[in-house]
């Protein structure tokens, strides 16, 4: 079985509307500045935070990545938050540094705190698109970076390079190109040694698909040859039944592990008919249950990044349709839903799916946008 039904909820067959979708974005705005504490920052769910010390700062569940959706959002003339954001910032940063919010007992990879989404990267680089001069830090944290052995963008060489992509610093982001590519298998793959363990991952967060999709943030004569050998590795991993497709052994079917993340990332590289055959089961499959939630890293949001994927790949109106479908069930999720205030599981992620849908842009957040 390509994945579980009962994990998917049945779509709303309410209709897209551009000025109820801003007007949605706005709600979930303002619900975070309301919830926002100076000296607390926001509180956690209780899966974001678990075994975590509060409160939580990262840019993936935590601070860091809610504020970095605030003022994207704010930049781009959708809502306006009441918060002082680069205070904000820096005050996630200064909590962090006094208790990093790693979990109790994990394994970490070395340096942790050089990680994009769990580690100081992350809000370093958020402190500095919002005026802080912390570009020193910030450049020592992605050169600490350069021989992590996860191999992925949550903690590893992959998540620092894009760092370095953003910031605008060719030189760095070069290094870090080159260095992860040159730990990539004769397969395409990179092993993963993560949690005192490893693996060869497929998917976006610790895998082939994330790691190619930061490679290519980088101008290089190499990046033909990494599409063409790319494609073929997702082609031979594929599990393929009655004309769709996954990628996740476990039967996962979200952005995290599975179809849709790699159908986001490999837009412009996959078999187009691969492509289509994993966005196909994102769309009959629905949208995630209340337990995966809203949003974009293993929730309805994420998902619909495929059907954004696949509308950017072909220009069909039919699939960008279906990602707006999506965002309209993702803001109705995040409205009855309790607030989740991260970037990456809550309503921050899911205000800026939905910004995408309303823009017709198949980046994903954080990792595909240059933030000049």
């Amino acid at each position: 079985m390509l994945y579980d039904p009962a994990a998917f909820e049945t779509l709303t067959d309410e209709p897209w509307d551009a000025a109820r979708v801003r007007d949605g974005i706005a709600a979930i705005v303002a619900d975070a500045d309301a919830a926002f504490d100076p000296g607390a920052l926001w509180p956690a769910h209780e899966w974001d935070g678990y075994n975590a010390p509060l409160p939580l700062k990262n840019l993936y569940v935590g601070a860091a990545g809610v504020i970095w959706a605030l003022d994207d959002l704010r930049r781009r003339g959708l809502a306006e938050t009441t918060l002082d954001l680069p205070a904000a910032a820096i005050r996630a940063l200064e909590r962090w540094r006094a208790e990093p919010d790693y979990i109790a007992g994990e394994v970490l990879p070395e340096p942790p705190e050089s990680g994009l989404l769990t580690g100081e990267t992350g809000i370093l680089l958020v402190a500095c698109r919002l005026g802080h001069p912390l570009e020193d830090d910030l450049r020592d944290r992605i050169r600490a970076n350069l021989a992590n052995e996860a191999e992925d963008l949550m903690w590893g060489t992959p998540g620092t390079l894009v760092a370095a992509v953003a910031m605008g610093w060719d030189d760095l982001a070069r290094e870090s190109a080159d260095a992860l590519a040159s730990r990539r298998d004769a397969d395409g793959l990179w092993t993963q040694r993560l949690w005192d363990t490893s693996f060869r991952g497929i998917g976006t967060v610790h895998g082939l698909a994330g790691n190619v999709r930061a490679l290519l943030q980088v101008d290089d004569p190499r990046n033909d040859v990494l599409r063409a050998e790319s494609a073929a590795a997702l082609t031979r991993a594929a599990t393929r039944e009655d004309g769709l497709a996954n990628w996740s052994g476990e039967g996962k079917l979200q952005w995290c592990a599975g179809a849709p993340g790699v159908v986001s990332a490999a837009r412009d590289y996959l078999d187009e008919e691969l492509l289509l055959a994993g966005a196909e089961l994102v769309w009959r499959a629905g949208p995630p249950g209340t337990e995966k939630g809203h949003g974009i890293c293993h929730g309805t949001s994420g998902n619909g990044f495929a059907l954004l994927a696949a509308f950017e790949r072909t220009q069909d109106e039919l699939w960008l349709a279906r990602a707006r479908r999506f965002a309209v069930h993702a803001l109705g999720q995040a409205a009855r839903l309790p607030g989740r205030y991260s970037l990456f599981t809550g309503g921050a992620g899911t205000a800026l799916f939905a910004a995408a849908c309303l823009d017709a842009d198949a980046r994903y957040p954080v990792l595909e946008r240059r933030w000049d």
